[in-house]
């Protein structure tokens, strides 16, 4: 063991980089700070528009002179109502609570006790409050005896040098949060249309009996009517009238529901999300010495469940929260392949890692998403993403996966097209028809569509403390997303670099300085038609002899795109939103 602890210790978080592309990386999530946490102090109508893209509005005809208002340092009515516009988000078609809980994607968090990585990280309850203020509904809760107070169970990444948390100050900080939405009005109970909000709670219970039962009652304690402790039955709700449909999220209502593992006979357990396959750390020597120590403690542990199998089993009073959610690691391919999970429960959960999903696609793709059209997957990243990086969601929100658990420790290109996808929504988004019930389970639809997005320019880019104003060239590289593509194949362009010319005199036209860049450029891509389609877009400064460094970012679903030229709020790279926007255009065009 102390060999061991010597690997983890040497592991330095900041040596060489994981074979990551740099574009993918973020920051450190900006702190919670209240409802909607990561909201800028600058609110629409108080954001500046240069005087360059006012008369680049005036010059393609978008505004008039005086709409433009070229000489005016305040903003004028159009210029306001272009502003605050509502571009970008999900309709009121994709937020309707009626459907059944399976028809909905859920913004999720993986691990959220962390605040950094996974081998050697520290752990806060305010993790918590950092994930659900800004967007997550599931939340992971990793439950483990606590050997120094038997009645306080604990909250920590277990057989590594990760800090632990009590159980209970996680309980407390979730009902904090949850209490702060409701006095804000983030949700209504009981009203219908409502957008419902549920908190769900991922327990990855790994107590004994007596450690189990303090968990469900320090939960009852702290969650009182919060928690949802038994099934809803509300007059003329469809599971009340016995069709053995799964629950609507109207009905379910914001409560906070947990999620508990259910243990199949014969389990497989091989599936634990530790996988080398594909691994996304460096060839680093002291990163492989951590990879094998973690992998040694994991059979250690699986060997120490083989001794000990009461620690497997789900006492009664904890089996009976997981109403509508039994976490389930199936041990054959029963679930989708003819579709009936053997000896499951009724509302079982598939939990499995990416690279077990993926071992079943792309050949059983449409079976997996006909079984997500009727009960819930929760897929969460491999273990050997020590660094808190995360698996891309898209391919598996494309084969109806519910949760896709995301490390929101930074704010990397998958949380960006999370929060793409769920912009404008309580945390839950109804899924593509296809991947509902009834529906094909196919988001292919054999149709080729071109995209080109006219990029104007933007205003106020942030920059580095390190930086002066004209010190950068900044471009917009634009990459996108989609199911039906490979990471790998993502389809990449870019702006030429803006460069500020210093003597100005010897310029023709606007001038201006290198944060509000101008470049009137047209970025055009084709590719296969989907629901599930994703543009991020990132500005950089074109360095030369140094890594481009990077300064505001924004994902947007194609779907929700609004028609005409549009400003796009741009976010920093911990997520935060800038005082910065872009002005683009997009236009469709099927072929």
């Amino acid at each position: 063991m102390a060999d061991i602890t010597a690997r983890l210790a040497g592991l330095n978080p900041f040596g060489s980089a994981p074979k990551v592309d740099d574009d993918d990386k973020g920051d450190v999530m900006a702190p919670a700070a209240g409802i909607n946490s990561r909201r800028s102090d600058t609110a629409k109508d108080q954001l500046r528009v240069s005087r360059a893209l006012r008369a680049f509005l005036h010059e393609h005809r978008v505004l008039s002179e005086r709409d433009a208002g070229l000489d005016d340092k305040t903003l004028t009515p159009a210029l306001r109502e272009l502003l605050a516009r509502r571009s970008f988000e999900a309709p009121a078609h994709l937020v309707d609570p009626a459907h059944p809980l399976p028809e909905y994607f859920v913004s999720s968090s993986h691990n959220t006790y962390l605040l950094a990585n996974q081998l050697y990280g520290k752990s806060s309850p305010s993790a918590y409050e950092t994930a659900l203020t800004t967007g997550s509904r599931c939340v992971e809760i990793d439950a483990w005896d606590n050997a120094d107070d038997a009645d306080e169970p604990k909250v920590t990444h277990g057989f590594t040098l990760v800090s632990h948390i009590p159980f209970r100050a996680v309980c407390e900080t979730i009902r904090s949060v949850y209490d702060r939405e409701v006095a804000a009005g983030s949700f209504t109970a009981g009203s219908a249309g409502d957008p419902a909000s549920p908190i769900l709670l991922s327990l990855e219970n790994h107590c004994g009996p007596h450690g189990q039962l303090r968990l469900v009652q320090i939960m009852r304690d702290v969650f009182g009517h919060r928690l949802l402790s038994e099934p809803v039955r509300r007059k003329g709700t469809r599971e009340q009238q016995g069709s053995g449909e799964h629950v609507t999220l109207e009905d379910l209502g914001p409560k906070i529901s947990v999620i508990v593992e259910f243990h199949l006979p014969d389990e497989d357990s091989s599936d634990s999300g530790d996988d080398d396959d594909g691994d996304d750390s460096s060839d680093d020597e002291q990163r492989r010495q951590a990879r094998t120590a973690y992998r040694d403690q994991k059979r250690q542990q699986k060997q120490q469940q083989k001794q000990q199998p009461s620690t497997a089993i789900i006492i009664p009073e904890l089996a009976e929260l997981g109403v509508y959610a039994q976490s389930v690691k199936p041990k054959d391919n029963s679930w989708y392949d003819p579709g009936q999970l053997i000896n499951g429960p009724h509302h079982h959960l598939i939990n499995v890692s990416e690279s077990g999903l993926a071992k079943h696609l792309p050949a059983h793709a449409v079976q997996i998403a006909a079984h997500n059209s009727r009960h819930l997957m929760r897929v969460f990243p491999k273990g050997t993403r020590i660094s808190s990086t995360n698996l891309h969601p898209e391919k598996y929100w494309g084969v109806g996966a519910q949760i896709c658990a995301l490390n929101w420790q930074t704010y990397t290109t998958s949380v960006q097209l999370n929060d793409a996808l769920f912009n404008g929504t309580p945390g839950y988004v109804l899924k593509p028809a296809a991947l509902r019930a009834g529906g094909s389970g196919d988001l292919r639809t054999g149709r080729s569509r071109k995209l080109r997005v006219h990029v104007a320019g933007a205003t106020d880019v942030p920059l580095h403390e390190d930086r002066e104003r004209d010190s950068i060239k900044p471009y917009l590289t634009c990459s996108l997303y989609s199911p039906l593509m490979s990471v790998k194949e993502e389809a990449k362009r870019k702006t030429e670099p803006y460069k500020h010319h210093t003597l100005g005199f010897l310029h023709h036209g606007e001038n201006p300085h290198a944060t509000n860049p101008i470049w009137d450029e047209t970025l055009e891509w084709q590719y296969e038609d989907n629901e599930l389609v994703f543009l991020r877009m990132l500005i950089k400064s074109d360095d030369s002899w140094a890594r481009n460094p990077k300064f505001a970012v924004a994902t947007v679903r194609l779907s929700y795109a609004p028609v005409g030229w549009t400003f796009v709020r741009m976010n920093d790279l911990t997520g935060k939103e800038s005082d910065c926007t872009l002005l683009v255009k997009f236009e469709f065009e099927d072929l």
